[in-house]
This record gives C-alpha cells, structure tokens and sequence, in this order.
C-alpha cells in the first residue's frame, strides 16, 4: 500500500506528533521506507543585508538555517527509530516548503506525505510557515496525512 512515506519536520511538536504516525504506519507496512524532509527558508543576499546585524561572511544566513535544519532531520531520525522505525533517511532543502515538499514527494515517487497541521511559528526557528499542510494537500499528486 505505502512503501516510501515522506514526512515533513521542522522541530514542532505537531511535525513530530506526524513522525509518530508515519511510524506507527511503518510498523504495519514494514517494506515501507519513511524520508524525512526539513524545510528552511532561502536568505537572498538582498534580505541579508538589510538585517540590523549584518554578518561578515553573506551566506551565514542560509549556513546557519542549513545547519538548523540537519539538527532537525537528525533529531526526527533519532526520535523514529527510538519508536522502532527501520527505515529512515533524511533530506534538507531550501525554498518554499510547501512546494519543495511536493516536489521531493514526485521525485521519490512517494506513496503518501505525512505533515503537522502547523509548524512552528518564529522566523529564526520555524521551517514550516503558514498555511503549509493545506498547500501541500492541494498540489500533492499522492495522499496526505494531516496529523
């Protein structure tokens, strides 16, 4: 039924809570793979400078936003296979998250994505914005599972 299961995770307690399902799914599918896929957003050298404190080198934006989000996926990894999960691999990307996750669900072929119903809310934190889960119900090609 479901063999690659994309999960989206921001560090929320709502993307972890939908984590928890995706692997109560695994443990009844036990063929499926889960991809874990975390979401920040782009820094654009043009918004980096207008920040009150401006960085010496003008990628530490997206660098550090980048390192954020591999906490993150390394976090969810840690947390699923603490509930059992066998398969787990995880990915960090840049853009929009709602898109980007579409996306990355079309080039894993995945059967089903997995979202909170919100991430977090902070600029500095929050991978998933807005109104995420709803953009990714409407353009996703597969189902999705709104925990």
């Amino acid at each position: 039924m479901f063999h690659k299961v994309v999960v989206a995770v921001d560090g929320s307690a709502s993307s972890l809570r939908a984590l928890d399902k995706a692997v109560q799914l695994q443990q009844l599918l036990p063929d499926a793979e889960i991809y874990l896929i975390c979401v920040y957003k782009h820094h654009s050298l043009f918004e980096a400078t207008l920040s009150i404190g401006r960085p010496a080198e003008m990628d530490i934006p997206d660098k550090v936003l980048s390192e954020y989000a591999r906490e993150v996926v390394n976090h969810a990894k840690e947390h699923a296979r603490q509930l059992g999960a066998s398969k787990v691999r995880g990915f960090v990307k840049s853009g929009r998250p709602s898109r980007i996750i579409v996306n990355f669900a079309r080039e894993k072929e995945a059967d089903l994505i997995v979202v909170g119903t919100r991430g977090t809310h902070s600029d500095k934190e929050g991978m998933l914005l807005g109104s995420v889960s709803h953009r990714v119900t409407s353009a996703a090609k597969c189902p999705v599972l709104v925990v």
